[in-house]
């Protein structure tokens, strides 16, 4: 034991050596790789508010067809009334139209005067019979209309209650593999939790946030055993989740950063954090490169805005976000 301690400050100088001595074009090729990663990242939030905002609208046209159907169920009542109404005048009419007709015959060998008003009242008759027929094909050819405007408007809502019930089954799917996901990785650190280290849900991902002194010394961006025993339980989680595409932020104070070496400001303090991040997670492990992101955030997104030491404490932290694979979701929207 004596020995290691003896070994070890040389031993940190050749991997900080070894580290400092990566090509100029290898680090351009990782920044690159963290820009694509990052827009990608900031595609995937676009389409997840769109697929809200998709959401709500389709939520309120829903709502529009409802309304108008209640509105043409109540012009179709509407319409049967006023139906049943004619027909009864229509059938009055007919009736008196009758009797008319008899009473001609009777009449017709009596007072011509007589006869000539009897004819002008069944002309008459039959004339309003007529109008009472018109009305009643019109009734009629309105109530088929609003009838067929109904039949269009139900086919119209049962499609869009499909469409509806496959993007909330389709989201319900993610919420579960998001659940299961975050419940996987609370088992795996569940000795880092509460001390430096929590697990939670928001926007469809899970986060990890990882205190500053769980992994690094102030103003170094070296992990300690302690930081990197974390680190690889996580990585076993994600080997076995192939799926999950993973971010890792590095976040700093607003105290600025007091040059020394290879780093100048707190942009580059938060980016080295997360490459070295990266890089533990990757070590020994089967995760694919690809899956991974390393973004700096330096100061510029704080969970604490207070001028205060704690609220500074708290900032200086690293996120790791996981993010399930949304292509089936995508798909649909995309279908649609």
């Amino acid at each position: 034991m004596k020995k290691l301690k003896f070994y070890l400050p040389g031993i940190l100088l050749l991997i900080i050596f070894s580290v400092s001595c990566v090509s100029g074009k290898k680090h351009g090729d990782l920044q690159e790789i963290s820009r694509q990663f990052m827009n990608e990242r900031d595609t995937l939030k676009i389409r997840n508010l769109n697929l809200s905002m998709q959401n709500r609208e389709l939520e309120a046209r829903m709502a529009n067809i409802d309304r108008d159907m209640g509105k043409i169920r109540k012009e179709i009542t509407d319409a049967q009334n006023s139906r049943d109404k004619a027909a009864d005048d229509y059938n009055r009419m007919s009736a008196r139209y009758n009797e008319l007709q008899n009473a001609q015959e009777d009449l017709v060998k009596g007072n011509v005067k007589e006869t000539q008003k009897l004819l002008g009242e069944l002309q008459t008759a039959q004339e309003n019979l007529r109008r009472k027929e018109d009305l009643l094909r019109q009734l009629g050819q309105n109530l088929d209309n609003k009838k067929a405007s109904l039949d269009e408007l139900t086919f119209e809502l049962e499609k869009r209650n499909a469409r509806l019930a496959e993007l909330e089954k389709i989201l319900d799917a993610q919420k579960k593999i998001v659940q299961d996901l975050k419940t996987k990785v609370s088992e795996a650190l569940l000795g880092f939790e509460n001390n430096g280290l929590t697990v939670s849900m928001k926007n469809g991902k899970v986060y990890v946030s990882l205190d500053e002194k769980l992994l690094f010394k102030s103003g170094s961006y070296e992990i300690d055993a302690n930081g990197r025993n974390a680190l690889k339980k996580l990585a076993g989680v994600l080997e076995k989740n192939p799926g999950i595409q993973v971010t890792i932020e590095g976040h700093t104070d607003n105290v600025p950063y007091a040059s020394s070496g290879n780093l100048k400001d707190n942009w580059d303090l938060s980016v080295k954090r997360a490459t070295t991040v990266v890089r533990v997670l990757l070590d020994g492990s089967k995760i694919s490169p690809e899956r991974l992101t390393a973004a700096g955030r330096s100061e510029y997104l704080p969970v604490d805005n207070r001028n205060a030491a704690d609220a500074r404490q708290k900032n200086r932290r690293t996120e790791i976000v996981l993010t399930p694979d949304l292509t089936e979701l995508y798909q649909l929207i995309d279908k649609y």
